[in-house]
């Protein structure tokens, strides 16, 4: 807002009113509702009118505390009403469009507003109701977020919010230059970290990442407020988050976003299990019009990595009570590597009468291919649409359909090993695993109000299957006749979510707001793993015969890399939940709000039973500064995956300061050889948040945030360490399994203490004739310690002190391996037809853990910190096309190598020439790429 003078904003507001009269529709404005607004202060009587309407408000929040409206009684259009409630008072309607209503002030008042000052709108808007986008003609200082997640009934803006909320708009997620919402995230939200491996096998495919430093599954993802069903593909064969299973954002059409809240505050007793650590709440498109924008790009380096995304949206109105919105997204990824070749000295044939094989000298030593981004293509569908019936009751639905094909490549087998039979891969080979998903989510459900309660029912059905298949690949025990194609089985996991929600606001007769709300749940949740086929499992009698090299040994049983699932790894559960909430919130004056929550939930399985609750505050010391705080338990039911996933993958492992390629099982908890080596039950993840914080608005245009926090989780689920040597193969081969196997079991195996601090900050400067400049601050610190770890089981304990439960290496994976902090810099240039954006991220150091040898350190591996440059430039040729280039890390900056001195060019596993960099990092280790973007609005 130029000049930010008493005057330009009454005259900016006269204007947005002449043109809002004749460009934005007024049809819900025009729409006659039965009115019940009793004579009380104006704020309690704009928050019902928004309430009982479902017309979104926004107005001057500074001009309404000490004013008082008369009584509206009947039925009547939106708007009458509302000129009723302002008649006495210097509120005018400055904006209106279908939706969306907002008030200024008349210029006798103007000298007591604040000028531009963010947060200068409050909002009203039942919590149900997706937020309508201002038009284009009201910049960010006039109409300021708002949202709808973390407190029920009148939605807050983001300053005004009790607890800390990120708020991020489909702009924002498009100018990243990111693939998906997930890859966006990660730039956009300081607590927010996603590796660019979180590991191997599954851990790859998934988008994997966490909040304030805890797993992808302590964070709860919602999509309209509406929980979204898990994947089935578990972090099963990884460093970071080994075990959790989330729910895939990446499944979701990018184009069909209109927003994303990200609640940084635990959530449990508002939303159920998974909300440790926040809530990630996807708003869907609700506007009309429509586009269609083409993505292509690739790495500066090697030119590989290759990206096409083309994704498109269109929305319409059904008559005037309707609408629909349509989405698509696909993606094709190609593969990058960064291995480099092994060093002559490494043996890749088998010696012939004890001299190197001649092939040696010409043979291609670039022999990983898979150290990078692997490939990956699908395409997401989805929509969104409502229709209200004459009786005011308003029908809805949304849903996504995808599919998805992922490769995953694994390491080179060469021919000096005796899996790689020279009669079929005499050169050796590379196993790929390719991942064929269908998924798709369903919600629909009804709203409306009964005498003055507003209510909702929804039920919400999703489903992932995924199904793998193995080539390249042998089952060497079978000999020279095994196939080289198996079809390794199928994962399966589902939810059917329905519920019911109740909530109305009161204005007391003493004085102050009151907001009531309560609900009920009902999750079934199914998990399945399906079996392969026979010979993908099968273990053959092959023995490598004389005359060839590994005469007389035998090989490994199983698909070579993706061993198939086995019949007695095969499982179908599932199990109900029940819950019912309570929530209320508090305004006795305009500088305190105070809240409380309380939710049960009971599982029929052995999660059984619980009760959480949270409270919260917030308090304006003076009109710029507020302090606000939250206190709350919560909890996590063990997923269904963690309990029954069984599968067989190879897996390099540091065993006695060697590096070792195992076949690792992954055992059901409840299985006789999980038993055998100590396995119990799994129990749910119980939790305790606090948060501390500021939010300030010193100046103009500046607002700032910041919020202290403590999660303390008990019975954290992890992953056991790799159960390896002669005592773990006894076991298993007196359970029925071979000998060659190592072993590895969920369990509730630690505690940890999470302390961090968030900043955020935002100022947005008018330069006039040159357009506007918003900058933007974002930083992180973050730090997990473990405060105690359980016993070695007797089963475990009675194998000698060599067996850990969870080593050092574990605990390095929950509390070293993560960036100590993070700060994110944007700053966005918007002057005629041109847009830039650039961001700076720095990303903090970390350090791998491994076990001890000879009781030092050896094999740790620290890296620095880094800074990160993105940068978009974007310009709109007419009114309908725009195009825009740019480059993720510009600069091409690569993580710390894994070399001995961090310096040279020496790889951590000189056996495959990969390994040089971390697959954790937080910014990936194939250096910088850039893309071109073309987009037709309509």
């Amino acid at each position: 807002m130029a000049g930010g003078s008493a005057f330009n904003i009454w005259y900016r507001g006269a204007l947005l009113a002449t043109v809002a009269a004749a460009a934005f529709p007024a049809t819900a404005a025009d729409k006659s509702t039965e009115f019940h607004i009793a004579a009380q202060p104006m704020q309690g009587a704009l928050n019902a009118l928004s309430e009982q309407s479902g017309v979104r408000l926004l107005y001057p929040y500074d001009q309404v505390a000490g004013l008082r409206s008369r009584a509206v009684t009947g039925r009547m259009p939106t708007r009458q009403a509302l000129e009723k409630i302002i008649e006495r008072s210097s509120l005018r309607i400055a904006i209106m469009q279908d939706g969306l209503i907002a008030l200024t002030a008349a210029p006798a008042q103007q000298g007591l507003i604040k000028a531009s000052a963010p947060g200068a709108f409050a909002a009203a808007e039942i919590a149900q109701t997706t937020a309508v986008a201002a038009p284009e003609d009201v910049t960010p200082e006039e109409v300021e977020e708002v949202v709808v997640t973390g407190v029920r009934g009148v939605a807050r803006t983001v300053i005004k919010s009790p607890t800390p909320i990120d708020v991020l708009s489909a702009a924002d997620l498009e100018r990243t230059g990111k693939a998906g919402a997930f890859q966006a995230l990660q730039t956009l939200v300081p607590s927010f970290n996603l590796p660019a491996r979180a590991g191997g096998g599954t851990a790859t495919v998934i988008a994997t990442g966490g909040l304030r430093g805890l797993n992808p599954d302590q964070t709860l993802v919602l999509v309209n407020g509406k929980r979204r069903h898990k994947t089935s593909l578990i972090n099963s064969v990884s460093s970071l988050y080994n075990g959790s299973v989330p729910a895939d954002l990446d499944l979701i059409p990018t184009s069909s976003i209109g927003r994303i809240e990200v609640l940084r505050d635990g959530a449990a007793a508002q939303y159920g299990s998974d909300a440790i650590a926040g809530v990630i709440n996807i708003i869907l498109k609700d506007t009309p019009g429509g586009s269609i924008s083409v993505t292509h790009g690739q790495n500066f380096d090697r030119d590989d990595g290759q990206f096409t995304q083309v994704v498109g949206n269109y929305g319409v109105k059904i008559g005037d009570r309707g609408f629909l919105n349509l989405s698509f997204a696909t993606k094709d990824q190609a593969l990058s590597n960064r291995a480099v070749p092994v060093a002559s000295s490494i043996q890749i044939y088998p010696k012939i009468n004890g001299q190197p094989d001649p092939r040696e000298a010409t043979v291609d030593r670039l022999v990983t291919r898979n150290s990078g981004v692997l490939p990956q293509n699908g395409v997401n569908l989805g929509y969104n649409g409502h229709y209200e019936l004459e009786s005011g009751v308003e029908l809805y639905s949304f849903g996504t359909a995808s599919q998805r094909t992922s490769d995953l490549p694994f390491t080179f087998r060469s021919p000096n090993s005796v899996n790689a039979l020279p009669q079929i891969y005499p050169e050796g080979f590379r196993p790929n695993l390719v991942i064929k998903e269908d998924d798709f989510e369903l919600a629909v459900g009804a709203r409306g109000k009964f005498r003055g309660w507003s209510w909702e029912v929804s039920s919400t059905y999703g489903k992932d299957l995924a199904k793998e298949h193995v080539s390249e690949s042998i089952n060497a025990s079978l000999g020279p006749a095994s196939p080289t194609d198996f079809y390794v089985g199928k994962l399966v996991s589902s939810e059917w979510v329905n519920s019911l929600d109740v909530t109305r606001g009161f204005s007391l007769a003493s004085g102050g707001d009151l907001q009531l709300s309560f609900g009920a749940q009902h999750r079934r949740e199914t998990y399945q793993v399906g079996a392969g086929e026979p010979l993908s499992y099968a273990a053959g009698n092959y023995v490598i015969p004389a005359g060839q090299p590994f005469a007389g040994q035998r090989p490994a049983t199983g698909a070579q890399a993706a061993p198939g699932f086995q019949p007695t790894d095969a499982s179908k559960s599932s199990r109900n939940n029940y819950a019912a909430y309570g929530e209320v919130g508090y305004t006795p004056t305009q500088k305190l709000f105070l809240g409380a929550a309380i939710r049960y939930e009971d599982y029929d399985d052995a999660s059984g039973d619980t009760v959480v609750g949270k409270v919260n505050g917030r308090y304006e010391l003076t009109p710029w500064l507020a302090i606000r705080g939250a206190a709350s338990t919560g909890f996590r039911a063990p997923g269904l995956a963690q309990e029954n996933y069984a599968a067989s993958s190879s897996q390099f492992r540091q065993v006695g300061g060697t590096l070792d390629l195992l076949q690792i099982k992954t055992l059901p908890v409840g299985s006789r050889e999980a038993v055998a080596l100590g396995a119990k039950p799994l129990k749910p993840e119980e939790s305790k948040n606090y948060s501390l914080g500021v939010t300030l608005e010193p100046l103009p245009r500046l607002s700032v945030t910041v919020d202290a926090y403590q999660i303390d989780v008990d019975g954290r689920i992890a992953i056991t360490s790799t159960l390896t040597g002669p005592a773990v193969s006894n076991i298993l081969v007196a359970n029925g399994l071979p000998g060659s196997l190592s072993a590895q079991y969920y369990t509730n195996a630690i505690d940890t203490r999470t302390r961090g601090v968030d900043l955020v900050a935002a100022y947005r400067q008018d330069l006039d004739a040159y357009g506007t400049l918003r900058f933007t601050l974002g930083y992180n610190h973050n730090k997990t310690k473990i405060t105690d770890i359980i016993d070695n089981p007797p089963e475990l304990a009675a194998l000698g002190p060599s067996y850990a439960l969870f080593d050092r290496l574990s605990q390095g994976y929950l509390t070293k391996s993560f960036p100590k902090d993070k700060v994110s810099l944007g700053v966005n240039w918007s002057w005629d037809k041109l847009n830039v954006n650039m961001r700076q991220t720095r990303f903090g150091s970390y350090t791998v853990q491994q076990n001890l040898v000879g009781g030092k350190p050896t094999n740790d591996r620290s890296y620095g910190a880094k800074w990160i440059t993105d940068l978009e430039a974007s310009y709109r040729v007419t009114k309908a096309i725009s195009v825009a280039v740019g480059a993720n890390n510009l600069l091409n900056i690569y993580p710390s190598r894994s070399g001995a001195d961090n310096a040279s060019n020496t790889v951590f596993n000189a056996n495959t020439g990969a390994g040089q960099y971390p697959g954790i990092s937080p910014f990936g280790f194939t250096g910088g790429s850039y893309y071109a973007r073309l987009q037709w609005d309509f």
